[in-house]
């Protein structure tokens, strides 16, 4: 009977401390924050909890906060990635994630991309208000586009969505801007990680798939075609192409 697939990574050590957590991301090179159900992915919780989440816990809290900080510190990028849930990319790798969604571009590319179609007119006003502003936390960011409204608290989350997606805004720590939970701030990827984006503009597509493939296969050798193609957003006949060099 073939061995179920799992989502745990060997590691030699229960995940403790910051540094650790940034070893462990360096090696898996991705990694969701949370175990996603049918998502075979790296977890940081299973890497520090050892065993699936069973509620808000002392580990939950503890990665809660290495999401804020990480990032902040450069250590790791932080967004909404894969499958629009909470994932850290390695700083190694992060150059030819970008690569591979070629969006290793400037602060002041935003016109171009709303005008291909690439982006909503939301995500355009979210990306502008960033490159004008700075890093901001959510309330001043909704503000600042005038989505203050719950109406436009869902347009804010379905574009802040689009941009983390595409590796366009991070997740660039906290900020405590009422009394209730610290809100998410936010930054453009260019302007955090710019060695990263002029390191991804020398690498090719294709290239940027074949080392995403490879690092995926030491993972999990049994992955399909398929899988890999549904994970990364690739075609079958890409992640072939990619799997096979």
């Amino acid at each position: 009977m073939p061995r179920q697939q799992t989502n745990e990574i060997p590691w030699p050590r229960r995940v403790s401390t910051p540094s650790e957590a940034v070893r462990f991301i360096d090696h898996v090179g991705f990694c969701v924050l949370f175990p996603v159900k049918n998502i075979l992915l790296p977890s940081l919780h299973l890497a520090v909890a050892r065993r699936q989440p069973t509620g808000w816990d002392k580990y939950a809290q503890l990665i809660w906060k290495w999401k804020d900080e990480l990032p902040k510190k450069r250590r790791a990028l932080y967004a909404k990635y894969f499958k629009s849930r909470g994932s850290f990319l390695s700083l190694k790798l992060l150059p030819h994630f970008l690569a591979m969604d070629g969006t290793a571009v400037e602060p002041d590319a935003a016109e171009a991309f709303y005008r291909t179609g690439r982006i909503s007119h939301d995500a355009l006003e979210l990306w502008q208000a960033l490159g004008k502003h700075g890093p901001l936390p959510t309330l001043e960011l909704r503000h600042a586009c005038r989505m203050e409204t719950p109406a436009g608290n869902k347009r804010f989350k379905k574009a802040m969505l689009e941009l983390q997606g595409l590796l366009i805004v991070t997740h660039s720590g906290a900020e405590q801007e009422t009394a209730a939970w610290a809100s998410n701030r936010f930054d453009l990827v260019a302007r955090s990680f710019p060695q990263q984006v002029r390191q991804a503009r020398r690498i090719s597509e294709e290239d940027a798939r074949t080392a995403i493939a490879a690092k995926y296969c030491t993972l999990y050798p049994a992955a399909s075609s398929v899988q890999v193609a549904r994970l990364f957003g690739w075609t079958k006949a890409q992640a072939v192409t990619a799997l096979a060099l």
